[in-house]
Parts: C-alpha cells; structure tokens; sequence
C-alpha cells in the first residue's frame, strides 16, 4: 500500500520511556498545546465536531461538577457509548483525581454488580438518552441498587459559576501542571474482563501503561496527523476501542470519528465515506460485514484497516481486495496489555500472524503438552497492567509475579520475530489422546462457507472424552461437505467437527468477539435435545 504524496509528516518517532511518565491529563494538555486548540479532535455521530479547546474546557467543567460523587483516587463507573459523551467523562473524572472505571452494558447486570464490586463503584455515570435508545431501563435499575446513578444531562444543566471558572482555570494551564498527579504509576483506568470463564476481573492500568501502550503503537505504523481521520466504532468499554481508537489519535493529533456501535453496518458504510476516514477499527466480523454492505466507492477512502480482538480470516481478506483498495494490519492484544502486544505494519505485512511484538516488551513460552513448535505465551513491558482487582476481594490489588501476565494464548513465533496465534489454551480438544484446535475446526467451516459465521466448542463425550460440536449460521452447512474438504486439504479427521449445528445467528459479544460462553451453551442444550429424542 502506497502513501498519498500529500502525506509527508508522519507522527512516528522511537518508543521513548521518558514520554509515559507524565498523567493521562497531562498529555491532552499537551496535545491542545502542541495541534493547536482550535483543531478538531473528534466528530461524534450527531455530526457534533469538537475542538481541544472544547473538549479541555468541558472537561473541567464536567469533572468540577462531578467531584462530589466521589473522593479524590475512588472510582466513578462510565456507561456510554463510543462517542464525544465517553471521552469528556472519561477526561472529567480524570480532571480532578478520580479514576473511571468503563462498564460493559452488554454484560448483563450480574457481570456489571460483579464489577462494581471489585472496582468498588459506588457512582455511575451514564446518559438519559442512552439510556432510552438503548432501552436500559431494567438494567439501569438492577444497579441502582449497588451505585448511584448520575446523568450527565443533569449534570451539565446544573454547572455552578464554580464549575464554569474550573473550566477556565484549568484550560488555561500548561500540560506541566499535571505531569506529576496523579503519578503515572497510580491507576488511570479500570477495565473488565468478559466474565466467560467466571466472575469479571477488573484490570487495573496506569498511566504509564495506557500512555506506553500509545507510544508503542505509534513507535510502529505511520500516522500522519495532517490527513489521516481514524473512524472507530469499537466500545470504549473495550481496551482497543479505548486506548487505540479514543486516546491514541487525541493524542498524536489525528482526528477521529466516532460511532456509538459497530453494528450500524450500512450507516457506518457512509459514515466513512461521508468522513473521508483513512484508517478503520474493527474486528474480522465487523469488517467483512462493512465490506459486503457498501456500495461502490463507499470505503474508497480509507487505506487502513486495523483489526484485533479475532483472527482475519483469509475470506475476509480476499472480500476487501475485491471491494477497496484497502490493507488489513492484523495485530493481537489481551485488556491487561493495554490492550496492543503485536502488530502487523504497512509494508511488512505478514499474512497469517499479528506481527512483531511492541517495542520494549519481552516474552517468554511455556511448552504445552500435545501441541509442538507453539508455547504458552507470557508478555512483560512498560504496557502490563498493575494487577487484577476481584469481586470477591472488592479493592484488593493482585499485582502480578515479576511483572510477567500469562495470556493463556498458544502462539508460535518465527525467525524473523512474527507472531501466529494457535489459539487460546481452553480452546483446544483433547480427543483421543490428541489435542485439536477449535480455530482449526472453524477454519474448515469458513473455508467452506465464507460468508457465513462459524463457532466451535468441545462438550464432554463418554467414549472419547470430548467432543467437538459446530454453531453456523450458514443454511446449508452439513458435516459431510467438512469430511470431504478435511480429506482434500490433508486436515487431520479429528479436527471435523462431530456435530454441526444450524442457527439463526452466532452468539457475538459487544466487543465482536464469539461469544463462546453463549455457543457452548447453545451446543450443549441441541445436544442434549438430539439425545433426548434419541432416547425415546
């Protein structure tokens, strides 16, 4: 992929230790002071553009109001969606000393009293008319009873003269003020984990590591502040769609534009031709979907696509050639790295892996019995969290043993230093004695049926232990078609799935991951109802 000529002054420098020590605060001070505050920063999807001076100003003014919800380093829950409403919260709670904490309201009201009593939340805040389209009102209430809830609305209609002068004040200080308080080892934000696999965790990052994470990726692909418009439609709630898509472009200078849900398919089809936006977020599911929906011309502008959260899927890849002329990074990343551990880069692209792992991090691999030439991934680096905190230990930090966080990812890595995921450790089978990969098994499916989504999980089987069962959503998927690519591709018959089943739809979480914990369950209950009607 080539750059536009016009492109000449790229925001790429060498990752810099010395510039993530300073606050969160800090460093959009500094942004304003260095782009200038009357450049827009960030066009939400009510076409409302945002300049720095704005966006400092209302956050003063915001977290002035705010500061009576909670005491100075307590945390304050945010429930919005991607937009310019997250970022002003995110920076007013920030503003005066407080630490946001960003709730997934996809997650169910157990998950999210889960969270709030691991972050100690006692004050959300959120928004009447989120809450309204979103049709939250019974989750809103289920809180309730654990976190008092605050509204933005009210809260900007009732800013005291007190409030408008910390608006002033605080706009009118230079970025040096706040490099040291907070501390940039204290904590900037909290996240969740999904809580598939138990109660949510919540993941602690500090300043350092939000901003180490920013330096890194800007230490890896070429930005160009002048014309580059990043369009990120990925939940702040998600640590990518946070630091990479909201905070990584306000920083460095480029302009994003903001969408409150990456299922708008065909408004954020226009929504980038309309932006004229040049790097797109998104995950594999998301992007094969903007692909098919638009009309001609519609993602003509853009020259990037950066993708995590899943693998991409060569279908995917072709269906972009085929539409736009457009190059996919792939990259990896896990919430407790803030999130971005690997990527791929512009011009050294390689198809199959994440890429190189970010600069100043480290690594480590420990073998796993039954799957050759991969290990266990283990990653340290100035972008690792501080620790997990724990519903059943609300407030407790659980930092980690030397620094070092297990991914629970199998990855192999190469002798140039490229990365390919084999897929997560829970996410193999062991059949017969044999450990088989679920990734393997679903890449089987699509090869088949590449516009179709494809989930596989392994239930208990009392002949051969496990057993591997296919959600798809793919009408005219059968099991034989799979045996007899499997056959013709020298795929081991392990890895065909022993059942497959049809649905409507495959359970996605808000992130766009596949939500596994809802397929498992899914698959177990058709089982259990094949088996029933067997049975009689």
């Amino acid at each position: 992929m080539t750059v536009p000529a016009m492109q000449t002054e790229s925001i790429r420098a060498p990752f810099d230790i010395k510039r993530t020590q300073r606050s969160l605060i800090s460093a959009l001070v500094e942004a304003r002071s260095r782009f200038g505050g009357k450049t827009i920063a960030i066009w939400d999807a009510d076409d409302r553009q945002l300049s720095y001076d704005e966006i400092v100003r209302a956050s003063f003014a915001l977290g002035s109001a705010m500061r009576k919800y909670a005491k100075p380093k307590e945390s304050v829950g945010i429930m919005l969606p991607t937009g310019v409403g997250a970022v002003l919260a995110f920076f007013a709670i920030h503003a005066f000393g407080r630490v946001p904490a960003m709730l997934n309201f996809t997650a169910g009201s157990r998950n999210l009293k889960a969270a709030c009593a691991a972050g100690e939340i006692k004050v959300i805040a959120t928004a009447r008319r989120f809450v309204e389209l979103a049709k939250l009102e019974p989750l809103i209430e289920e809180l309730s009873t654990v976190a008092r809830i605050v509204y933005l609305e009210d809260v900007r209609e009732n800013l005291s003269i007190v409030d408008k002068i910390a608006a002033v004040v605080g706009s009118l200080m230079p970025a040096w003020v706040f490099e040291k308080w907070p501390h940039h080892d204290e904590t900037a934000v909290i996240l969740f984990t999904s809580g598939t696999e138990g109660d949510p965790k919540g993941v602690v990052l500090s300043h350092a590591n939000v901003l180490a994470n920013i330096e890194q990726v800007r230490a890896h692909i070429d930005l160009y502040p002048k014309t580059d418009v990043l369009f990120n439609p990925l939940p702040t709630f998600h640590c990518f769609g946070l630091t990479v898509g909201s905070l990584l472009p306000l920083f460095i200078g480029v302009k994003t534009v903001c969408h409150p849900s990456p299922l708008h398919v065909k408004e954020i089809t226009k929504r980038v031709r309309l932006t004229k936006a040049t790097i797109l977020m998104a995950t594999d599911t998301f992007i094969s979907q903007y692909a098919r929906a638009s009309d001609e011309g519609d993602l003509a502008s853009l020259r990037l696509a950066v993708c995590g959260a899943e693998r991409v899927r060569d279908e995917t890849r072709a269906l972009l050639r085929r539409r736009c002329n457009m190059e996919i990074l792939e990259g990896y990343g896990v919430t407790e790295a803030a999130p971005v551990v690997a990527a791929n880069q512009p011009g050294n692209n390689k198809l199959g892996t994440v890429g190189k792992l970010m600069a100043g991090m480290e690594y480590k691999l420990e073998p796993v019995e039954g799957i050759p030439n991969a290990g266990r991934l283990f990653v340290r680096g100035p972008n690792v969290m501080k620790g997990y905190l724990k519903p059943d230990q609300p407030g407790v930090l659980h930092p980690l043993a030397d620094g070092w966080h297990d991914t629970g990812d199998v990855v192999a890595i190469d002798d140039e230093g490229f990365i390919a995921i084999r897929g997560r450790v829970k996410r193999f089978a062991k059949i017969g004695g044999e450990m088989v990969s679920l990734a393997v098994v679903e890449n089987c499916a699509s090869a088949l049926w590449p516009d179709n989504m494809h989930a596989a999980v392994s239930l208990p089987d009392g002949r051969k232990g496990e057993q591997i069962v296919l959600l798809t959503d793919a009408k005219n998927a059968n099991r034989a078609e799979i045996v007899a690519w499997a056959q013709n591709h020298g795929v081991p018959e392990l890895s065909v799935p022993r059942r497959v089943f049809i649905v409507d739809q495959v359970p996605v979480l808000g992130t766009g991951k596949t939500d596994y914990g809802t397929v498992t369950r899914v698959a177990r209950e058709n089982l259990a109802a094949i088996e029933a009607k067997a049975a009689e």
